[in-house]
């Protein structure tokens, strides 16, 4: 019996409470949580605009330790350290043999799974299937991979999700050069370590972009050079910082029409706009026929950052052990996973950074 956080059915309240997990069977793996990020993929499982399996244990972005495996399983052992990967490719669909392995259509099949049960019987399935908000989990062989050396286990559960998206969407999707300026619109964990993967980059100006006026010192450490709180003018104040252009890229963390647009019309002629947000169906974004030929923009959607992991993973291990990447500075919460439905109320209010729940 381990504690974990389950979701009832949409639209319900998260229930922490005990759950019966059995132990890894064949090519499966069970590892022991150091940590987690709470995510608003998360939050927007609980309100049905992602619609996966339920009830459900939710958490998806997270680390920690391989207690047991299953027979066949050769990649990891008892003991390893270990990033939970959510979105495992298959390696055969028409995306993964294109190498767009982010795309995989078989990625999420594990959602239907049954994980485990609560404690009169009734069946449980893993939420983005890796069920990161529990003391201990069961997934799949492909859905963990090695923590690179000197990432300390805590803080590598944030390359789970939030900085593998927000570096990738930068270096894979949006494509940033040297000297180029960009907008992030949206400082939560995504935007911060969108923030951090812009400047690393070489942008120039880097504008961030939120809500919350709080948020500013945040982005700044971040690598913002620039901070607009967001208002029916920040188009026009985004052309302002850039000599009445506007920026080279625009990336969008928050998954609303109305930013999604502002964020287009941020760009200058030619510009770059990059969704990262997951947005309702009923955000419906409206362009004209006119203005999608003067202006020559491109708006691109972007799924995990159009990453893989295997490969990006050691990559952002290089720049976190150089000091370039601060997986610290996404963090501004430490929470145990009584505090998960705190830290979704804080995301609806728009308040902090990443939430981590750090288990004991």
């Amino acid at each position: 019996m381990i504690r974990a956080a389950v979701l009832p059915a949409v639209g319900s309240p998260l229930e922490i409470t005990g759950i019966e997990l059995p132990e890894p069977g064949p090519g499966q793996v069970r590892v022991r949580l150091a940590a987690a990020g709470v995510c608003h993929s998360d939050l927007s499982l609980t309100n049905g605009t992602m619609r996966l399996p339920v009830p459900a244990v939710l958490g998806h972005e997270g680390a920690g330790t391989v207690v047991s495996v299953g027979e066949g399983v050769t990649r990891v052992a008892p003991g390893d350290a270990v990033v939970l990967n959510w979105a495992p490719s298959c390696g055969t669909c028409h995306p993964c043999t294109l190498g767009e392995v982010w795309l995989c259509v078989d990625a999420l099949a594990g959602a239907a799974n049954v994980h485990a049960r609560t404690q009169d019987g009734t069946e449980l399935h893993p939420g983005l299937n890796v069920a990161a908000f529990a003391e201990e989990t069961v997934v799949a062989e492909k859905c963990v991979l090695p923590v690179p050396d000197g990432i300390p286990l805590t803080d590598a559960a944030l390359l789970g999700c939030a900085v593998l998206t927000g570096w990738g969407a930068v270096h894979h999707s949006a494509r940033v050069r040297e000297g180029e300026s960009v907008a992030v619109f949206g400082v939560g964990g995504v935007g911060l370590a969108t923030l951090q993967a812009a400047r690393i980059a070489g942008a120039s100006t880097i504008v961030a972009v939120d809500v919350s006026p709080e948020k500013e010192a945040l982005a700044r450490a971040a690598g913002a050079t620039e901070y607009v709180v967001a208002s029916e003018t920040t188009a026009r104040e985004i052309r302002k910082l850039t000599g009445g252009q506007g920026v080279d890229v625009a990336v969008e963390c928050v998954g609303r029409a109305v930013t999604i647009r502002t964020a287009w019309e941020s760009t200058r002629r030619g510009g770059r706009t990059t969704v990262v947000g997951i947005g309702g169906k009923d955000q419906q974004v409206t362009f004209n026929a006119l203005e999608i030929f003067h202006w020559g923009r491109t708006l691109t959607g972007c799924v995990y950052g159009n990453s893989n992991p295997a490969e990006d993973l050691p990559v952002l291990a290089e720049h976190i052990r150089a000091g370039r990447f601060d997986l610290g500075a996404l963090v501004t919460e430490r929470i145990t996973l009584d505090g998960i439905p705190g830290a979704f109320d804080n995301m609806l209010a728009g308040k902090g950074g990443r939430a981590l729940v750090v288990f004991p």
